[in-house]
């Protein structure tokens, strides 16, 4: 597993957790690292998720955004 330095809960569908602790099991892995992984890919594939209406999501997108980009240049995603 990966060295996390951030934790956050997250609720899911009840399925959805089944899903995920199988997948996990099979993988010698963790839910965490699956989630982890998961959001890697989708910040790296989907540069455009975090656009929105207001100006204050505007801005906060292009912030979000640079971190992405950042994440990419160290190749962290």
């Amino acid at each position: 597993m990966a060295v996390l330095s951030k934790r956050a809960t997250i609720y899911f569908d009840p399925d959805i957790h089944k899903i995920l602790k199988i997948k996990a099991a099979e993988n010698s892995t963790t839910i965490s690292e699956l989630i982890d992984r998961a959001v890697k890919y989708g910040l790296k594939k989907n540069k455009g998720i975090f656009a929105g209406e207001s100006d204050e999501v505007k801005q906060s997108a292009v912030y979000s955004e640079r971190l992405v980009d950042k994440l990419r240049k160290d190749g962290k995603i």
